[in-house]
């Protein structure tokens, strides 16, 4: 554990923790709470909140905080990379991408000592492609029927 401090593991982090781990879409704390409601009826969001900041410290899931909109959270926490639909905030995994040459560059060419290394994909996901180009072929028809 990473705060030195004993924490023992209680049946509700036990269960958040393997419902984090199940799931693969990123959720936000509000989201697992729903999931987590379904075992647990009388947990608290509150509850979820602490029981995440503290499987974050002790490094047992990851926390992606992507500035501006509200925090994921990732029951993985090997070194990974995240794509993120910059229209639905969908997140999704990358785990074919190699960065150790390019860290090893920048600490070379900068003299840092590297803690950490987040690389943040943005892109639109097929849904919201397919939804786009429906969304088009209506705006179209609407404009045809016009006429």
């Amino acid at each position: 554990m990473r705060t030195g401090e004993f924490q023992r593991n209680t049946r509700q982090r036990q269960v958040i923790l393997e419902e984090l781990c199940r799931l693969k879409s990123h959720p936000t704390a509000a989201e697992l709470h729903r999931i987590v409601r379904k075992q647990l009826p009388k947990i608290s969001l509150g509850t979820i909140y602490r029981n995440l900041d503290i499987l974050v410290r002790n490094d047992m899931i990851q926390k992606l905080d992507f500035g501006g909109s509200e925090a994921r959270f990732d029951g993985n926490p090997n070194r990974h990379y995240h794509l993120r639909c910059i229209q639905c905030g969908r997140v999704d995994d990358i785990k074919d991408l190699s960065t150790g040459i390019m860290l090893d560059d920048f600490k070379r060419l900068k003299g840092y000592k590297i803690h950490h290394l987040r690389i943040e994909f943005l892109g639109i996901c097929p849904e919201c492609q397919k939804k786009a180009k429906t969304d088009n072929k209506d705006v179209r028809r609407k404009k045809k029927n016009r006429r």
